[in-house]
C-alpha cells in the first residue's frame, strides 16, 4: 500500500498539479491586492458622499450590518474575470495545443508492411516471372 502510494506521488501529473495549486495560490494574492487597492477604491468613488463604506446601500440607518457591498462584489468578479483569462490564456490554452499535436503524431499514417506480407509479394512477384507457372517441388509443396 505504502509503495502504491509512493508511485502514486511520484507521477509527473501529481507534482505538476502541485505546484500549480501553489503558483495559483500566489497569483490570486497578488490579483486581489491589485482589486482591493486599486479597482475596488476606483468602484467606491463611484460610491456616492459616503465614500468610507463605497458603492452600496445602507438597508438601516446606522447599522453597518445591513450595508449591502456592491463594490465588494464588482470587486470580487473583477477579481474572478482576471484569473480565468491568465489560466485560460497561461495554462489552457497552451495545454490544448500540446494535445493536438500529441494526437496529431499518434494519427497512424501508412503502415509498414510484415515480414509476412514482404515474403508473400516476393513469391507472387518470383511465380509471375516463371511464366505463372508454379514449380512443384517434389514432396508436393509449391
Amino acid at each position: 500500500m505504502i509503495k502504491g502510494f509512493k508511485d502514486f506521488l511520484m507521477r509527473g501529473n501529481v507534482v505538476d498539479l502541485a505546484v500549480a495549486v501553489v503558483i495559483g495560490t500566489a497569483f490570486t494574492a497578488i490579483v486581489t491586492a491589485f482589486t482591493n487597492g486599486l479597482v475596488k477604491p476606483l468602484i467606491n468613488a463611484i460610491g456616492g458622499s459616503d465614500a468610507a463604506k463605497g458603492l452600496g446601500y445602507q438597508i438601516f440607518a446606522g447599522n453597518d450590518a445591513t450595508f449591502l457591498d456592491f463594490g465588494g462584489v464588482i470587486n470580487a468578479v473583477v477579481n474572478f474575470v482576471i484569473i480565468a483569462a491568465v489560466v485560460y490564456f497561461a495554462i489552457v490554452l497552451p495545454v490544448q495545443k500540446v494535445q493536438e499535436r500529441r494526437k496529431r503524431g499518434k494519427e497512424a499514417g501508412p503502415s509498414e508492411p510484415t515480414d509476412v506480407e514482404l515474403l508473400t509479394e516476393i513469391r507472387d512477384l518470383l511465380r509471375q516471372q516463371q511464366g505463372g507457372a508454379s514449380a512443384t517441388r517434389s514432396d508436393g509443396r509449391h
